[in-house]
């Protein structure tokens, strides 16, 4: 059984400079791509249920399917609950089997983000689990814009929630089809002095390049890219590629056998580029 949770595959990547990718699943393709490139990679790798997963799929039924593919892999796998918006979504995922949760409060008021952040963490612990939080607020390309983390408040929020890993804001945007962002360091190492031993995670990991990413790794406490946006991609041009060479084919498990194979290809390439040296 190699159930993980986030304390037990960040800690040691912020040690030793690496860090860990959570990878956006979708659906059971995805996850199973993303658990043969985390074993061909030698790395731990954490399957992460977004908003957009838990809205067409219920989160007892991605609890179970994660739990199982944990169970059955030669690397420590992570469930995760991504961007939890409620306490109680945060509960109905540490009781359908998630090792793991990220309760987002980045916009609410900060003393509102830390009490129920702070809560979600104790439910987490309650749990055997770990508990992921934001501070500051990752935006979205063409979308809400970014408002970087002030690293007065990033101590303040460490301190007073016990997070297990911290999401912050440093230039990173959610769902950019190039990697186009440009890494705030000087605003990095202010959060990272400011909270010293807590994992920083990076959201919109996508739109980072892989030298960046690379070098964050290596070089700071960021120990964990969300990764969804160049996997999808890998998906739907995989996809094409299939129906335009096999205008014949309409077997489901034929079409995404072949769309599985390419982004497990991709998540290998991804977990192994920013792993241990």
């Amino acid at each position: 059984m190699t159930v993980a949770t986030l304390a037990e595959v960040l800690r040691p990547a912020m040690r030793e400079g690496y860090a860990v990718a959570g990878l956006v699943v979708l659906g059971w393709e995805d996850a199973r791509a993303y658990i043969t490139a985390a074993e061909a990679a030698g790395m731990p790798v954490i399957l992460q249920a977004g908003p957009g997963c838990r809205a067409n799929t219920p989160l007892p039924i991605l609890g179970a399917m994660f739990r199982h593919l944990a169970e059955g892999a030669s690397v420590p796998v992570v469930s995760l609950l991504d961007h939890g918006k409620t306490l109680e979504e945060c509960r109905i995922a540490l009781e359908s089997g998630f090792s793991s949760i990220m309760f987002d409060g980045s916009r609410l008021p900060l003393d509102e983000n830390i009490a129920q952040t702070a809560e979600a963490v104790a439910m987490a612990h309650r749990a055997g689990a770990s508990c992921e939080g934001e501070i500051g607020f990752v935006g979205y390309d063409a979308g809400e814009e970014s408002h970087g983390t002030d690293p007065q408040e990033a101590g303040r929020f460490a301190r007073e929630t016990g997070i297990d890993a911290m999401a912050i804001s440093v230039g990173n945007v959610h769902l950019q089809q190039e990697a186009a962002a440009v890494i705030d360091r000087a605003r990095l190492a202010a959060v990272q002095a400011a909270a010293p031993n807590v994992p920083l995670v990076i959201h919109g990991g996508s739109g980072v390049s892989e030298a960046d990413r690379i070098a964050l790794a290596r070089e700071t406490a960021v120990a964990k890219f969300n990764i969804g946006t160049e996997l999808r991609q890998t998906f739907g041009a995989s996809l094409r590629a299939t129906l335009e060479e096999n205008p014949a084919l309409f077997d489901r498990i034929g079409i995404l056998s072949q769309a599985e194979a390419a982004m497990a290809q991709t998540a290998e390439n991804i977990i192994g580029a920013f792993g241990p040296k």
